[in-house]
């Protein structure tokens, strides 16, 4: 069921991707050529009455819209004959319904959640370290310079970022930023108990309990769309950690690898599912936001130069650059994909 789970989610992001870029090209009265779900091999085709021809592939992941970017297609009705203004909202389409698919999903996260939690403290357990620093109804808004949206953002600050002191064993020390009675306290040096983990890191003890909000129809948004906005960040943290290189090869997950972590949410609880629903489709708009060859980002940078100079760059130049970003894309997905399997078949996964 987890890989059904993970292999379902996929193809609905693929199909919202383009989706929006097949509804905005309609809106426009753009001719979609094609819509096309999966790669490979055809496995079933049919041809719509405004003359779109809808396809299915039997490897259920990517997914293309075809919408007559020749050069030679002359028709009125093609993308490349169409006002710049058009094909850029055309482009975009597919990046705005994935980061909105994002934001539902968090709102239903949220909507079936027992509870909201905030980052508030209600409390402290027996002999809690942090006490020494921290008080009840303390709001937490920072810790390690990272603004804490979300109850997660704080888990992610305090076990994802290095604590100072490295050299204790026994302790981990953090600079938080609470709202106490209406001010804001900057506490540095905030410590909780800690031991190594083994990998040169440590695993903190929290001594404290956040309180929960009561569910609303307002309270359900506000918190799906906190929980948004600090995916959203986690994911652009995450690109600018692969820009400075801080991840290596190893690190990086395909689509085989993003069905079995699918697969590990499924076995922990809906919730688990949710959330992991939300990161890999926010993920996928904001990257194909990435001014990267063969990406949406960079296709949307040639439309912007376009606007500015009031002519297009010519299409044998445009097409050969992104023919060399898809194929660099394709390569290092086969070479990841690769990686995934021989960690799946090794236990490493």
């Amino acid at each position: 069921m987890g890989i059904i789970y993970g292999i379902v989610i996929f193809c609905l992001i693929i199909i919202i991707h383009e989706l929006g870029h097949y509804a905005a090209a309609r809106l426009f009265g753009m001719k979609v050529y094609e819509f096309m779900l999966g790669m490979g091999p055809l496995l079933w085709k049919h041809r719509a009455k405004n003359g779109t021809l809808f396809t299915l592939r039997a490897i259920p992941f990517g997914g293309a819209v075809s919408l007559g970017e020749d050069e030679d297609d002359t028709s009125p009705d093609a993308f490349r004959n169409r006002p710049v203004i058009q094909r850029m909202v055309v482009i975009l389409a597919g990046i705005v319904m994935n980061l909105g698919l994002g934001l539902i999903v968090c709102v239903i996260s949220s909507a079936t959640s027992d509870k909201l939690i905030t980052t508030t403290l209600a409390g402290f357990r027996d002999n809690a370290v942090s006490s020494l620093s921290l008080a009840e109804n303390d709001k937490i808004v920072n810790v390690n310079g990272l603004s804490i949206i979300t109850a997660a953002d704080l888990s992610y600050a305090l076990y994802n970022s290095a604590s100072k002191m490295a050299d204790n064993d026994n302790s981990a020390v953090y600079d938080f930023t609470v709202m106490r009675n209406g001010e804001r306290l900057n506490l540095p040096n905030v410590t909780f108990a800690a031991t190594s983990n083994g990998k040169g890191g440590k695993t903190i003890t929290l001594d404290f309990y956040v309180y929960s909000e009561e569910k609303s129809f307002g309270a359900v948004i506000a918190d799906g769309a906190k929980s948004a906005v600090s995916l959203s960040r986690l994911v652009v943290i995450s690109l600018i950690d692969i820009i400075k290189g801080t991840y290596g090869l190893n690190d990086f997950s395909g689509p085989v690898g993003v069905v079995n972590e699918i697969s590990k949410a499924a076995a922990m609880g809906f919730d688990e599912v949710l959330t992991m629903f939300a990161l890999i489709t926010l993920n996928v708009g904001i990257f194909n936001l990435l001014p990267v060859p063969g990406l949406d980002g960079s296709r949307f940078l040639f439309f912007v130069l376009e606007a500015v100079r009031r002519k297009p760059v010519k299409a044998e130049i445009e097409g050969f650059i992104h023919f060399l970003g898809f194929a660099a894309l394709m390569v290092l997905m086969l070479v990841i994909t690769f990686n995934d399997i021989k960690k799946l078949f090794t236990g490493e996964m």
